[in-house]
């Protein structure tokens, strides 16, 4: 069986005839959109070996000859497969093949190893302590990850090794964090942010020269005092002086590829450093190490304009030649609120007789008007205490204005009205007899959404502001963390729904346009110049997409992870087939079986950004 098209030498690939060769597989007459940018138009591609090896327009009058399977994409869009840069699988990858919620919204390829955690290089003596931190700063369950994962690694390149022995579902890379190099380096002093003395950085800086050789996508950082372990102390790393932030970037350049990936001070609205001065030395040694430079860039309620500012800084950068990136969300990062996760009740006396009963139950159960009352005035009376305790808990709490019902299909650009305390303005009702009432929704299995991020003004125009500019890259999504407050890991998918097609408050973005930014962009960023784009040679990871009936639902909650470990999932329906590496790994929104997916480590060639 032939398996390769020979080009013409403009890389275009040439048939040959039908009686030569026999094609692994051919999507017909899907509306495809390349990644490129460009007009989608409809056409056919054949695979052979895992790449794409011919695409034609259906005009062309090329039918592409036989093949051993074929596909009828009609109506149906055909793109890419998504690269989610900005994941949290560390753990997760030594357990799971299949890397949900990732994978069940057409992302092919994941990066992790983000904010300065992970869980490579280890000391034998310090897995729990690494635990604990990634725990308490992304909260995945700490006891998943103490049953789940292997440690048959203590350097990062065994980490690597130990990922390349297993297959998954989709493609996955890594890169080095600050906080365990410095844990590993440093032990306590450096779990407890003490300075680094001008050895213990040349140490670190070889880790990470090391580590990039080997393939790690670079090396990520954390400077935000919100990230923190289980005992309250901010990762390592987040008050690093600047010779060891600028030794270590120097560190990925030496190693002649990898990004330097930041999440700034100042993304959450603290005042401990303004963000112009963290932009300042982000925008320095992008200009001193000749490496791309991506730092986290959210809207947040105390200085809901910064981000203009900051965006301009970093679009000066880039006309100067340097590669400072800012990775922006799809959508409002929050908390997630409901009977099956955390509530309002949840600590309230009446609650402990029910606590232990299934989600529907704990439904019924609450709609007795007696235990109504109870939780209603019981909460109402602890506000008081907590408001003394943390007054910014209480205030949480109390902002019912900024908590929305999420509703099936979800909406995560609610209008005001929609909010808990505006359906009890116009209901004449107390909000917390409202906010009550929604949870107790389908059955309890309503979830509610206070966004904290990215929504300031209660719409989604700075998002789409943030999202619309080419100068930005699209992150933040999170899969696999914050396991049991979010689901941003179905952004593609949102992006999708309501960015292209469903927006009703402001103006949509151009399909062409999103797919680039979740695609060739995002693969470009990381030097992953096999993919993202639908392009003959290049890896034939693809979806093919109901996308008139493409649908995002509500997040549910299910106890699948190690230790019995809870988490939201999201389910989508419209995902007809996802293929990574010419194989179907995912049809009509289920998983096939299939693993042909492995670890990418990273290139040694650089590519820019444009």
């Amino acid at each position: 069986m032939w398996k390769s098209w020979p080009q013409n030498g403009h890389g275009v690939a040439v048939a040959k005839g039908l009686d030569e060769c026999m094609h692994d597989l051919i999507i017909r007459n899907g509306r495809i959109v390349d990644g490129s940018g460009s007009t989608p138009f409809v056409g056919h591609i054949a695979i052979d070996a895992g790449r794409i090896s011919e695409v034609v327009t259906s005009d062309s009058g090329h039918t592409l000859g036989p093949a051993e399977r074929e596909i009828d994409a009609t109506d149906k869009l055909v793109t890419p497969g998504f690269v989610d840069i900005h994941t949290h699988y560390d753990g997760q990858a030594t357990w799971d093949e299949e890397l949900a919620p990732s994978s069940e919204h057409g992302v092919t390829t994941v990066v992790f190893g983000n904010c300065g955690v992970g869980f490579a290089p280890a000391h034998p003596d310090r897995h729990q302590f690494l635990i604990e931190l990634m725990e308490g700063v992304e909260d995945i369950p700490g006891a998943a990850l103490s049953e789940g994962m292997t440690w048959d690694w203590e350097s990062f390149p065994e980490f690597l090794d130990a990922l390349d022995r297993r297959s998954y579902c989709i493609d996955i890379a890594a890169m080095v964090a600050h906080g365990p190099v410095r844990a590993y380096v440093m032990g306590e002093r450096g779990a407890k942010n003490e300075p680094a003395t001008p050895d213990e950085i040349r140490q670190m800086a070889t880790i990470v020269t090391e580590a990039v050789e080997a393939g790690a996508m670079g090396f990520s950082t954390s400077r935000t005092i919100i990230h923190t372990a289980i005992d309250g102390e901010p990762v390592p790393g987040t008050f690093a002086a600047e010779d060891e932030l600028f030794a270590l970037g120097h560190a990925v350049a030496d190693a002649g590829r990898g990004i330097f990936e930041v999440a700034p001070a100042g993304v959450a609205g603290e005042d401990l450093i303004a963000p112009e001065r963290e932009l300042d030395w982000i925008c320095r040694l992008a200009t001193q190490t000749k490496r791309p430079v991506t730092w986290l860039m959210l809207q947040n309620d105390g200085a809901p304009e910064d981000w203009r500012k900051l965006m301009k800084l970093s679009e000066a950068a880039q006309v100067k030649g340097d590669q400072v990136v800012p990775q922006v969300a799809g959508r409002p990062f929050g908390i997630l609120l409901g009977l099956s996760a955390r509530h309002r009740f949840l600590e309230c006396p009446s609650f402990a007789e029910i606590r232990e009963m299934s989600t529907a139950d704990k439904a019924q159960a609450m709609a007795n008007p007696d235990l109504r009352q109870a939780l209603i005035e019981e909460s109402k009376a602890s506000i008081e205490a907590i408001r003394a305790e943390n007054p910014l808990a209480a205030r949480m709490m109390e902002n019912f204005d900024n908590t929305f019902p999420l509703g099936d299909p979800v909406d995560y650009e609610p209008a005001p009205e929609d909010s808990i305390g505006g359906r009890a303005r116009a209901e004449g009702h107390d909000p917390l007899e409202v906010y009550y009432d929604a949870l107790l929704a389908r059955g309890g299995s309503a979830i509610l959404m206070q966004p904290f991020l990215g929504y300031s003004h209660g719409n989604g125009d700075a998002l789409h502001e943030m999202l619309n500019h080419p100068g930005a890259i699209l992150g933040l999504a999170d899969g696999g963390a914050h396991c049991n407050l979010i689901c941003d890991a179905s952004t593609p998918t949102w992006m999708l729904t309501h960015w292209t097609r469903d927006r009703t408050r402001g103006p949509l973005l151009d399909l062409a346009a999103v797919i680039k930014k979740m695609t060739a962009d995002t693969a470009a960023l990381f030097n992953l110049s096999d993919r993202g784009r639908i392009e003959v040679g290049l890896r034939a990871d693809l979806n093919i997409i109901d996308y008139e009936n493409l649908s995002l639902h509500e997040p549910v909650m299910v106890a699948d992870l190690p230790a019995g470990g809870t988490r939201f999932l999201q389910p989508a329906t419209g995902y007809c087939y996802t293929l990574v590496a010419g194989e179907i790994t995912r049809q009509d929104d289920q998983f096939t079986g299939a693993r042909p997916g492995q670890l990418v480590r990273s290139a040694a060639e650089a590519r820019s950004v444009a």
